[in-house]
């Protein structure tokens, strides 16, 4: 981590008087942090910490204020160790990645990240490697529209949406396509969503590269509109996704069940391959079953079940396991997946083990 060119309190954290004497900076008891003794003079130097300022010239305004120069230094040190202090330059380089229309919704996730990545700089970073990412949206049904808009609003430079025919109202949700869309060609309907989610109008600034020199997405959600994605229906469609090394989430919403993951890493974690393996032990007619899931399966025509408010929970539980991803953290999704029930309300985790029948864990050259 670089040192802290102009240090900034964090501006998301709440700042609160315990005492006459002690300033606590956080909501949250077992997170908060303490500034004792913080008299007016403290409390002033405290309000010079706005990001317009090197070290140099606060140690000298820390000897103004009679505060000494070395008890100000120490004071800055412990303010940064604590989780207190932020660098204003590199957030503003973090949001300089970004046109005009976007820094602004940026705040309150760039806030965020300052307080779960406490280092000086390390949410700005955090944001510089979503800007330089590629998320790829393979369905744009109620839970894959809103996953590519959750997307867009948090920060990814380039979100594109993946789909074919026209919007049914079956489609539409309050975070992804909205009624009036029903109709219009899904493609279209999708990628302005996501331009409107990321601040700009509708047809307006591009999210999406174009042409033949796109750069291969950094990661893939799996989300068809049939809901197959929630039993990692994509498992074949996978395949070249597993061969160019790309990562890829499986989700949807079946019946009453929302199912974020597996978040796949191809040679690294268990995949969809083996989770098929792996349900195919506990029912030995789930291959049978699968194909019957997908929108192109057997079957008569049917109207999938997908509530509401499960799946726009869905959606957002899964653009926050792709945001953790991005950000270099390890979501619950990744050898393993989540289940949220609109039966009880109930989110749980399972285990996903790497199957030895996969193929996926194999080293080149090993026994098949």
């Amino acid at each position: 981590m670089r040192p802290v060119l102009k240090p900034v309190l964090k501006p998301a954290l709440a700042r609160t008087w315990r005492d006459t004497e002690t300033l606590q900076f956080g909501a949250v008891h077992r997170h908060a942090r303490v500034v004792e003794r913080a008299d007016t003079a403290v409390c002033s130097f405290l309000s010079l910490l706005d990001g317009t300022r090197e070290r140099p010239a606060l140690l000298a305004a820390g000897e103004r204020l009679g505060l000494g120069r070395d008890p100000t230094g120490d004071l800055l040190d412990d303010l940064e160790k604590g989780g207190l202090l932020d660098d204003a330059a590199a957030t503003w380089e973090a949001l300089e990645c970004y046109p005009q229309p976007r820094r602004e919704l940026l705040g309150p996730d760039l806030a965020s990240l300052s307080l779960v990545r406490p280092e000086p700089g390390a949410g700005p970073a955090a944001l510089r490697g979503r800007a330089a990412a590629r998320v790829e949206v393979r369905g744009a049904g109620r839970v894959g529209s809103a996953v590519a808009a959750a997307l867009a609003a948090g920060g990814v430079g380039i979100v594109t949406v993946v789909d074919t025919g026209r919007v049914t109202p079956g489609d539409c949700s309050p975070a992804g396509l909205a009624p009036t869309e029903v109709g219009r060609l899904r493609a279209t309907a999708a990628r302005e969503s996501v331009q409107r989610a990321a601040g700009f109008a509708p047809g307006g600034s591009r999210t999406a590269a174009a042409g033949r020199s796109a750069p291969p997405p950094t990661l893939v959600v799996l989300a068809p509109r049939s809901g197959s994605g929630a039993f990692a229906g994509g498992a074949y469609g996978a395949r070249p996704l597993m061969r160019a090394g790309v990562p890829h989430l499986y989700t949807g919403v079946v019946e009453h069940l929302g199912v974020v993951g597996p978040l796949v890493l191809p040679g690294t974690s268990a995949c969809g391959g083996c989770l098929a393996f792996a349900r195919t032990e506990e029912d030995p007619a789930w291959p049978r079953l699968l194909p019957q899931l997908a929108e192109d399966g057997p079957g008569p025509a049917r109207t999938p079940a997908c509530d509401g408010a499960l799946a726009t929970a869905v959606a957002g539980l899964a653009a926050l396991h792709v945001l953790l991803h991005l950000d270099g953290t390890g979501p619950p999704s990744v050898d393993g997946w989540c289940e949220l029930s609109a039966a009880d309300g109930m989110a749980r985790r399972l285990r996903l083990r790497p199957h030895p029948d996969c193929g996926c864990q194999w080293q080149p050259g090993a026994p098949a």
